[in-house]
């Protein structure tokens, strides 16, 4: 009900409109090529999840696909890649409730200085003045609305937590180096997107060669791609190169809507009453069960999102929301044209045209950094990014009854963030922010002090990035084996950060003291059999809990994110968050809280795996289940056992390299976010470039490349990522 309210599809049936030509009879033939397998085969001889269905009496019709269904994958991929409107929500909960100078110590500004930008100030041909902007919302008007009541109602989104936007620990690592950089004299490029653990692998690795290559058949590349799509994602071809993180622009906003309390179809827009949208949508039920139809009300800012909440004791939709309805503007509402990107990007043969094919890159936006057999290196980021009015930052609802807080328009291609052969011969994305605070200097320089530019407020807070940029150094010249050494790094910096007020405290329990000068000892490496990282693992969780649970407002939990926030607040020993909210008899400080974290922590770690510490082991809580939905969470073992794998062990964890994201404040240690594949491309020559996703190549149970990649994944190891008809050749076990 959420998703047809939010209307990705009806969003990807705008988007066709603007492809022509070439690309449209491309996602044609695409679509025209799915049809042709699944429209000669009965439902019984396609996946298995189709039959095991049918034995319960869930019939699932199988309707041609179209490219429609194509273009709504790419709805689906940059909402779980956007995080923006349930970031506003949990802010405005946090000013209404805690104030703003509190709300900071939860979600504090980012480290400009402290942590490296992808663009560093050397990078930007601008003055070193910085730019300060104003908020649209002061803590009084926040206060005239009540925005918890969103978030105990369950309405922030499928898969998300209410602790920070998106899916917690979705990000992604990518980097690039020159020759001067590399043992070969060209470049090499790596990446590892992050996104959540599923069964099976999110991405399909595959060659897409014409033969000949023509102008009528015009691509020769390899690379990933996701299995509802035509075109390779990331990869390279045989002249370029390039790899994707995630922007995490703020490209959502949420607008308070005023209905007209005389027809609810109608709210208020500069002083006058203007006509909603209506849609209806209707949702059907493979079980026979009678369909629900709601209606989806939609303004000019897009659709009022928190309509149809359903009814606790009916389950039912409760129909239109005329309390406090909240309209979404999304980019991705806009007409795209990402999958013509796509299919130019392939093509692509200089840095020209690689920019040139990202300027239809529309959402989500993306850190690209790209690579070449010339010796070239260089990062884009494309997208529609909204320029917003000088005094709207976007961090919380505004007032959706005036243009006075409407987007501006996007910003020019060509002013984006971009860098060309950069003099320190290497580049770094890892979702921290992008640019340095003077960039949007020149962008008030170029375009009008009229406006509030900025990118984003919320990134990483740039544990990765700061790690990669140290191995980038350190190891150089770089080799495909001293990437792999990167992918695979598991340094926790947090722990390092946090390591001299540990070692501060004082313990009467000799316990407690012994622990405390063994973890001293520890070399920050969260691998699968650290006995330190399964301690600072418990250790986190009861921090996290005692610091921020007894003041945070009902609905609002800490994440991995606020890692670097308690940083912060360990050099304010008596600040607020240090109380604990529940003793009113007694002012806790920083050093309370922290023997008493400790204290809870070596208690759980007894509790897990012994008194002895020999026995602790992070892989053995660190471990990583791959579901398939929807047969893996039947609740029947039986099925379960045939579609899903796991647990494994697994080393890494939130904020690290080797980024395997667990719930840092739920407590629970398994793995929910994972590297989803790893790749390796060298320039000098393709036939040594290198990959690895996380489950198999098929998504049929019963074949033996089901799970086959699980084992090599989680220890960091590799295939060749075959390239030229010879290797493929010497390589092939099998020929359809």
């Amino acid at each position: 009900i959420f998703i047809r309210t939010v209307g990705w599809r009806r969003a990807a049936e705008r988007d066709i409109d603007a492809y022509q030509g070439e690309s449209l009879a491309q996602l044609q033939a695409f679509a025209d090529g799915v049809n042709a397998y699944i429209l000669n085969r009965d439902s019984t001889t396609l996946a298995l999840e189709y039959r095991v269905l049918g034995l319960t009496g869930v019939n699932i019709p199988i309707k041609p696909w179209t490219p429609v269904d194509t273009i709504v994958w790419g709805k689906v991929m940059a909402w779980n890649l956007t995080d923006s409107y349930g970031s506003e929500l949990i802010r405005a909960t946090l000013y209404d409730e805690l104030g703003r100078e509190m709300a900071e110590g939860y979600t504090p500004p980012w480290p400009y200085g402290e942590k490296p930008t992808i663009l560093a100030p050397e990078d930007l041909p601008i003055s070193q003045a910085s730019l300060t902007t104003t908020d649209a919302l002061g803590t009084a008007e926040i206060a005239s609305w009540n925005p918890s009541s969103l978030l105990m109602a369950g309405d922030v989104r499928p898969g998300q937590s209410t602790t920070h936007g998106a899916d917690v620990g979705i990000g992604s690592n990518n980097w690039v180096s020159t020759g001067a950089q590399t043992a070969s004299g060209l470049p090499m490029l790596a990446n590892d997107p992050h996104l959540s653990i599923q069964m099976p692998s999110i991405w399909y690795e595959i060659g897409l060669h014409c033969q000949p290559v023509s102008d009528a058949c015009p691509f020769n590349v390899v690379g990933f791609t996701f299995s509802p799509v035509p075109g390779v994602i990331v990869g390279h071809n045989d002249r370029i190169a390039w790899g994707v993180t995630n922007v995490g622009a703020d490209v959502q906003d949420l607008y308070r809507i005023r209905v007209n309390p005389d027809n609810p179809l109608q709210y208020e827009w500069n002083g006058a009453w203007r006509d909603m949208t209506v849609y209806e949508e209707t949702i059907q039920f493979g079980d026979g069960e009678a369909p629900i139809t709601i209606q989806v009300r939609e303004t000019h800012l897009g659709p009022i999102i928190n309509d149809n909440r359903i009814d606790s004791e009916s389950g039912l939709p409760s129909g239109f929301n005329n309390e406090d309805p909240l309209a979404l503007r999304w980019t991705s509402f806009d007409p795209g044209t990402i999958f013509e990107s796509v299919l130019h990007l392939n093509q692509a043969s200089n840095w020209e045209e690689f920019r040139d094919a990202l300027r239809l890159w529309d959402s989500p936006s993306q850190n690209f950094v790209y690579a070449d057999i010339d010796g070239n290196i260089g990062y884009q980021t494309p997208g529609n990014l909204p320029i917003r009015a000088a005094d709207h930052d976007g961090l919380t609802p505004a007032e959706g009854w005036t243009d006075a807080y409407e987007w501006q328009g996007y910003m020019p291609f060509d002013s984006l963030p971009r860098i060309f052969n950069p003099a320190r011969e290497f580049i770094v994305t890892a979702n921290q922010a992008v640019v340095p605070m003077e960039y949007y200097d020149q962008l008030t320089s170029e375009l009008g002090d009229n406006a509030n530019y900025l990118l984003s407020y919320d990134w990483s807070y740039g544990y990765r990035g700061q790690r990669i940029n140290e191995l980038m150094e350190s190891l150089a010249p770089h080799t495909p084996e001293s990437y792999r050494v990167i992918h695979g790094d598991n340094k926790q910096i947090v722990a390092e950060e946090m390591m001299p007020y540990l070692n501060a405290l004082s313990f009467d329990d000799p316990a407690l003291s012994e622990t405390q000068a063994w973890l001293a000892g520890w070399d920050y490496q969260a691998g699968a059999d650290s006995p330190h990282a399964a301690f600072f693992a418990h250790f986190l969780v009861s921090l996290l809990r005692n610091l921020y649970a007894d003041q945070l407002p009902d609905g609002i939990e800490a994440s991995s994110h606020q890692m670097w926030p308690a940083v912060l607040l360990m050099a304010e020993a008596e600040n607020v968050w240090w109380d604990d909210a529940a003793t009113a008899d007694v002012t806790e400080t920083r050093d309370d809280i922290l023997s008493r974290a400790f204290r809870q922590a070596y208690d759980a770690a007894v509790a897990a795996q012994g008194e002895n510490r020999d026995n602790w082991r992070w892989g053995d809580l660190h471990t990583a289940t791959f579901v398939s939905n929807p047969l893996g969470v039947s609740g029947i073992d039986i099925i379960e056992g045939i579609v899903n794998r796991g647990p494994v062990a697994t080393g890494g964890g939130s904020e690290i390299v080797n980024a395997t994201g667990w719930d840092v404040g739920g407590g629970n240690f398994e793995v929910s976010s994972v590297p989803s594949m790893r790749m390796i491309i060298d320039l000098s020559s393709f036939d040594s470039s290198q990959s690895m996703h996380t489950t198999g190549q098929s998504g049929h149970p019963y074949s033996d490349l089901y799970g086959n990649m699980i084992d090599p994944w989680r220890a960091i190891e590799y295939h060749p990522m075959l390239w030229t008809r010879e290797a493929v050749e010497a390589a092939a076990k099998d020929r359809l």
